[in-house]
């Protein structure tokens, strides 16, 4: 079974009109990606994935990352609506710890029967470190809900790097030992701080979105988890619409491809379809959604 547990959600139930159509060029040096889908599109696009994890984040900057001006209120509802129409998909949710209202959103999405969290304090501009912070880490704690913090760069001006260093997420671990946590995009640029991190904590582990996109980092990050045995902690993730699973799978079995001709270690492929056939849902606690049907 590959679990995808890494995907953003579609901003739109229906084909998106000409007019509302959002491309977006500094994810990857790749082409623009389309950051405004259908629900169609996301399916098409996630084919490869029996199961997946959606979710998108309240952010100050609706313009970028959602759809249309009305979603910014609406981004757990559409996912939760979403995944009730697609049972392979487990929905999670994310809450903005500036908000006033941030306890009563949470209560509202466990209610829902939502599983998870996405966070993104760099983007959210929350201090990760902070009393609400703190505060929204332990009720997720307290309800067995894994978070998955993106964690790393970002080409957003706005978003400060310091919220989303790796380090950060050892703090958290440190209070919040029975926390589950998934580090995205293996932290990068910060691949071998992330690997530390995995390694010390039990409930921590990082996945792989994305950073495919960059094959000699990639590389770098596998023989660096490989070398401190932290390969088992490595989740398959596509960053969807950035990438789909096919592409992303495509990429990883390809890790080796830049290295023909030097004498430099090979990335192990059994490992790497260990990565791919990774039992996410059983680590981080999730039901297969699919019994359900």
């Amino acid at each position: 079974m590959i679990v995808d547990v890494h995907t953003h959600g579609p901003t739109h139930k229906d084909k998106v009109p000409p007019s509302e159509m959002k491309t977006y060029s500094g994810w990857h040096s790749g082409p623009p990606v389309n950051t405004t889908n259908s629900w169609a599109d996301y399916e098409n696009g996630m084919e490869a994935a029996d199961v997946a994890v959606v979710f998108n984040i309240h952010v100050p900057d609706t313009n970028r990352f959602v759809g249309t001006p009305d979603d910014k209120d609406r981004i757990n509802d559409s996912i939760y609506e979403f995944t009730q129409a697609h049972p392979h998909r487990i929905g999670f949710f994310s809450v903005d710890p500036n908000r006033h209202d941030w306890i009563e959103e949470f209560d509202r999405c466990v209610a829902l029967g939502m599983k998870g969290m996405k966070l993104g304090a760099n983007y959210q501009r929350f201090d990760p470190l902070g009393r609400e912070a703190l505060r929204l880490y332990a009720r997720a704690e307290k309800h067995n809900l894994p978070i998955v913090f993106h964690t790393g760069t970002s080409p957003v001006r706005e978003a400060p790097l310091l919220y989303s260093h790796p380090t950060v997420t050892d703090e958290v671990a440190m209070r919040f030992p029975d926390l589950k946590i998934v580090m995205a995009h293996i932290g990068h640029p910060w691949v071998w701080d992330t690997v530390a991190v995995i390694r010390k904590h039990p409930n921590v582990y990082a996945d792989v979105s994305a950073i495919y996109t960059r094959p000699w980092q990639l590389y770098q990050g596998l023989i660096f988890a490989s070398e401190w045995g932290t390969m088992h902690k490595l989740l398959f993730g596509s960053d969807f619409p950035v990438t789909t699973p096919a592409y992303a799978m495509e990429r990883l079995r390809a890790v080796n491809d830049i290295l023909e001709g030097t004498k430099l270690p090979r990335v192990s492929l059994e490992q790497i379809e260990n990565i791919i056939h990774a039992d996410a849902l059983g680590l981080l606690g999730l039901e297969d959604p699919r019994k359900k049907k």
